[in-house]
């Protein structure tokens, strides 16, 4: 068994194949890799190659990659009052959880959606109900891995803002041992959780141990914020060049409850001063550790 280490990555793209997505991440020194399954605006999911999905697993295999996990289209609103809209959005979440199956992939995490002015108790009972289905489903027996349910910044009607929705929904669920949560830092500060300091940083801990529990968070995604705090508006920035700043994620990136966890940038792809915007980012992230 290979020894633990510090747990970095990005989200990849798979547009030159899944096997491409493995070489991309030695690419870029990461031993962690969050995928799309297939584009993530659009419903139609091209149906998955078993040969490449065989290829993929070997590559993996044969790599210095510790960690993957799919994240869920954007089109999913598993709070959705629809119910054409909620079906549709189940049926592919349930989909995610096979070619999550079929890649060999452990997590599958996803956004829960908008409950649509129905109010927040009613998108939370939708979205439970959607996950006891899915736990109902041979494509969840079939599956070993885990579902996790990403916190959000809070814009319009959405589901999952505060630690004590994710924990209802969890509750409401069954409290199946499978399911967890993302904690993604863009998200956190601007739905209200301090990170900054590590006075916020222990506060914010204490509320998500005393209501969904540490041991159920598994993923954190690192992204700084374009808005500022408590703004519930969704803007991902570069590492330590938005309102977080440096010092708030050598805190997340250090802290002993969160430091065995895998990170996962979503940070704007492209250039960053003439390199590779990815490159800069894991660099930034990588001098933070430690100190």
């Amino acid at each position: 068994m290979r020894k633990r280490k510090f747990l970095l990555g990005c989200h990849l793209s798979i547009g030159k194949g899944f096997p491409a997505v493995i070489d991309e991440a030695e690419r870029l020194g990461i031993n962690a890799v969050q995928i799309f399954s297939h584009s993530a605006r659009s419903w139609r999911m091209k149906p998955l190659d078993p040969e490449e999905a065989k290829a993929f697993r070997k590559r993996w295999e044969s790599s210095e990659v510790e960690y993957t996990v799919i994240h869920t289209s954007y089109l999913l609103n598993l709070a959705s009052p629809d119910g054409e809209l909620w079906e549709k959005s189940l049926a592919s979440l349930r989909e995610e959880v096979r070619r999550a199956g079929v890649l060999g992939i452990p997590d599958v995490v996803t956004h829960l959606g908008s409950h649509k002015g129905t109010g927040l108790e009613q998108g939370i009972a939708q979205v439970a109900e959607a996950i006891l289905r899915l736990q109902d489903s041979p494509e969840w027996r079939r599956w070993e891995g885990r579902l996790l349910l990403e916190l959000t910044a809070g814009a319009g009607d959405t589901v999952g803002v505060r630690f004590e929705e994710l924990a209802a929904i969890i509750e409401r669920a069954g409290g199946d041992e499978r399911l967890g949560i993302c904690l993604d830092t863009c998200h956190a500060f601007a739905s209200g959780y301090e990170l900054r300091t590590l006075e916020g940083l222990e506060a914010t801990l204490r509320e998500l141990e005393a209501t969904v529990g540490l041991k159920r968070l598994w993923l954190v995604h690192l992204n700084d914020s374009a808005y500022p705090f408590a703004s519930h508006r969704d803007r991902h920035a570069h590492i330590g060049r938005g309102k977080i700043g440096l010092e708030g994620f050598r805190l997340v990136v250090n802290h002993p409850a969160l430091r065995e966890l895998p990170f996962i940038l979503e940070t704007p792809k492209g250039e960053l001063s003439g390199e590779d915007a990815d490159m800069v980012n894991l660099r930034t992230v990588r001098g933070l550790r430690g100190k």
